[in-house]
């Protein structure tokens, strides 16, 4: 992902407090499943961003991060001090915080912005680097909806509000996604956001995590353990660290 993607401007719009995917029934069933895997240990978050998860897990157990975007870290640094969550700067699949964890985690998709699979599996690998024998490594990810796509189009429609639109084009072939985000104002001019993706099929994630040492513990639709389905949009899965290198 390029740093000018997540830049200063982004950064500064990016926290919605109260609302989307910063609303508390959105993050506090999180925040409680992430505190009571970690226990007694140390959690460390994969591209940790401007701290929704990790602000609020922070007063639950000590949290450590990683972040490639140092416009992300600073809006991070208007909430919370380096003393109370600090963060290496580096990219999520070869970047080590000091010390020994018993949790790492990926939330809102966030292991799809690698674009490659050999990152992707080197991300599975990094989190086995930082987590004590036992420990999880937890993934919120969405399913590919290539079943929803037209006949002879690539690309389907997430979101269609009065505000905002998403699209997503998909390249089947080498399995990449990009979304559209089209943000209207009460005139006639849009403002485009793209993000780019390699989406990942939940057996493809179990087989990166059997890479790593990793045995699938749990997968539910959401954090609130509902069970999940062939029609479940998302899943957030737990695997537990079974092989050390």
């Amino acid at each position: 992902m390029g740093h000018e993607m997540w830049g200063a401007e982004t950064a500064r719009r990016y926290d919605t407090p109260g609302v989307g995917m910063f609303a508390p029934e959105v993050l506090e069933p999180t925040v409680e499943r992430l505190a009571a895997l970690a226990g007694d240990g140390r959690a460390v978050e994969f591209a940790i961003g401007t701290g929704r998860v990790a602000v609020p897990l922070s007063e639950r157990v000590p949290v450590s991060g990683i972040e490639l975007s140092t416009a992300m870290i600073e809006q991070l640094r208007t909430k919370v001090g380096e003393d109370t969550i600090p963060v290496v700067v580096g990219d999520m699949a070869t970047t080590r915080v000091p010390g020994e964890f018993s949790l790492v985690y990926l939330v809102f998709n966030t292991i799809s912005n690698l674009l490659t699979q050999a990152e992707q599996v080197e991300c599975f690998r990094n989190a086995a680097r930082h987590l004590s024998p036992g420990g999880h490594f937890v993934i919120e990810l969405w399913v590919p909806e290539l079943r929803r796509l037209p006949p002879g189009l690539p690309a389907t429609v997430g979101v269609a509000d009065p505000g905002y639109i998403l699209l997503d084009t998909y390249d089947v072939l080498n399995q990449h996604v990009v979304s559209h985000h089209f943000h209207f104002s009460e005139g006639t001019q849009a403002e485009l956001f793209r993000t780019p993706h390699r989406y990942i099929w939940p057996a493809e994630l179990d087989l990166m995590a059997q890479l790593a040492g990793f045995t699938l513990e749990s997968r539910h639709a959401d954090w609130r353990s509902t069970p999940f389905t062939a029609d479940s949009p998302s899943h957030v899965s737990t695997y537990r660290l079974t092989q050390t290198s």
